[in-house]
């Protein structure tokens, strides 16, 4: 059967792009006569507010999209990923990092990858480190794709056909960060297997953290879904629509009397 999500999380309100998303995912369900479920990630506790779950809902309700079953939130799902974290510290692939963003981006050894500057490794093999102080965990990425050795780690795309996954270009990413349980890497890999989503429907801005999670289901035995990583919605000045730009809210055109069935097909037409 097929399952697909829509996994927002309530630190904004929702925009077009959102929706745009959450329609893609919508529809590939429905059509395939599948179910379409709604996960709230809410596990940024600096960030997350409870006020927009409910804009949330209210949003997806006023663009005519139902979802299957109750609303999964992160937050009930920490004990799930404190057993990943174990399972990899157990087998020599995780490590404190105690450097800070500031200290990376100084690091005459940090290379860029996807994401921006790679992390150079210094707190890898501390020989004590004080885990009283503030620090994330690290996945030894080297050590990572040894413990996997030849075990292929591709994935298909629908739109951009199958894919080689190259893990090694992001170094060692941030499973569990200093404020919060768990990475977005380690989440979302871990929820899909957990909902039995077969078909990831998201932008194509994440299609390079699909390297990631590749490598995290390898290690950690999950299936591997179908994955659908759509082009962006755009503004007129033909940049990606993102709360940090101001791109307008489906909040405010809701309170201000915009119709919300006829909003989500204007963006079925629009296809991207």
């Amino acid at each position: 059967m097929i399952v697909t999500r829509f996994a927002p999380s309530p630190t904004g309100r929702l925009h077009a792009g959102h929706a745009f998303s959450a329609i893609r995912a919508h529809d590939f369900a429905r059509a395939g006569g599948g179910r379409f479920l709604l996960r709230i990630e809410d596990i940024d506790g600096t960030r997350s507010r409870s006020e927009h779950v409910d804009t949330i809902l209210r949003d997806l309700h006023w663009l005519g999209l139902a979802w299957d079953g109750e609303v999964v939130f992160q937050s009930h799902r920490l004990p799930a990923y404190d057993a990943a974290l174990d399972r990899l510290r157990a087998d020599g692939l995780l490590y404190p990092c105690f450097c800070t963003r500031a200290d990376i981006a100084a690091s005459v050894t940090a290379p860029h990858g996807p994401d921006g500057p790679v992390y150079p490794g210094t707190c890898r093999g501390l020989a004590a480190p004080d885990l009283a102080q503030p620090h994330c965990w690290r996945l030894d990425m080297a050590a990572a794709l040894a413990r996997i050795g030849r075990a292929p780690l591709d994935f298909d795309d629908s739109h951009h056909g199958h894919i080689r996954a190259d893990p090694a270009a992001h170094g060692d990413v941030v499973l569990a960060r200093k404020d919060a349980p768990a990475s977005y890497h380690l989440a979302v890999t871990l929820d899909d297997a957990a909902q039995g989503v077969s078909d990831v429907v998201r932008g194509e801005d994440l299609l390079a953290a699909t390297h990631v999670h590749r490598l995290l289901q390898a290690l950690l035995d999950l299936p591997v879904p179908r994955y659908h990583h759509h082009p962006l919605l755009t503004g007129a000045d033909g940049q990606r629509l993102a709360k940090r730009h101001g791109a307008p809210t489906l909040a405010a055109l809701r309170e201000g009397g915009a119709d919300g069935i006829a909003f989500a097909e204007s963006l079925r037409r629009s296809g991207g």
